[in-house]
This record gives C-alpha cells, structure tokens and sequence, in this order.
C-alpha cells in the first residue's frame, strides 16, 4: 500500500488555488477537466515531492471542483492536511499577507494552524525549531484550528 492523494471539495478554485499555490507554496502537477461530468480536479503537490509526484503520482492534494454550486460542511471524519515547511514564520507571513488568518500561531517555532478558503484546517510543521520570535510569541489563537 502507499499513500496517493486527498481529495478536498473546493467551492471557488481559483480562491483555493490561490490559497495553495501562492500562500502555501505547492505547485499544480496535473488538471483534468469532465465536462460530462461538470468538475475539474486540480492536482498539488509540495515543490518538494514535485518531481517524485509527476511519475508515482503521490503524495498529492487533489482539489475537487463542482460545477454546478454545492455548499459543502466540514466533516468530523477530516482532520487536517499536513506540511513540512522550511521556514514556518515566512510561510505564515505569506499566508497573513495574501489576508489568510493565522488561527493557531507559531509561538514556538514549530507548528501553526492556518485554514483553506474552503474551510480545511492546515497544519504547518517547521522543518527542524526555530526559535521562538515575534510578533508570532505574543499572538494569540484565532477560531477553531
């Protein structure tokens, strides 16, 4: 068994698009438009596994997008996705520049929760600890992470 890819509905692709490509940092490996069956499926994957995800296909997000509108509830059986990051308080800035609310800080130089247009709740793994730094040490938690 090996892991392939999570699937995410998204309500506005390119707002989501935005979200992950630009403020996360992953990078579009493949998209395949259905017009039978009115959605898209955009495919991710961290720069990191960019190279690997072209031929194995995984790990990969898969961002799901219905044509026709849906509103879609978060469910209890979906946690969080999961990044390792090289520099966590340069990928929060990016994220709060592009207007994404740090729901859960880094305060300790390690972990931060961040949330998808859409809603998905998105951890942040610094690669290694960085120490502790403001302003993120003296931020507090924001919503539900």
């Amino acid at each position: 068994m090996r892991y392939l890819h999570t699937m995410v509905r998204v309500r506005d692709l390119d707002a989501s698009l935005r979200f992950y490509c630009q403020g996360l940092g992953l990078v579009e490996t493949s998209r395949m438009e259905n017009d039978k069956g009115r959605f898209t499926l955009v495919f991710l994957a961290a720069p990191g596994d960019a190279g690997t995800a072209q031929t194995t296909k995984a790990p990969l997000v898969e961002l799901t997008y219905n044509w026709d509108p849906e509103d879609y509830q978060g469910g209890r059986n979906f946690g969080h996705l999961a990044y390792q990051v090289d520099d966590i308080y340069a990928a929060c800035q990016r994220l709060a520049d592009l207007g994404v609310t740090i729901n859960r800080p880094p305060r300790d130089g390690h972990m931060a929760f961040v949330r998808s247009p859409d809603n998905i709740s998105i951890e942040l793994l610094q690669d290694g600890h960085l120490a502790p730094a403001e302003p993120w040490v003296s931020m507090p938690n924001t919503g539900a992470w």
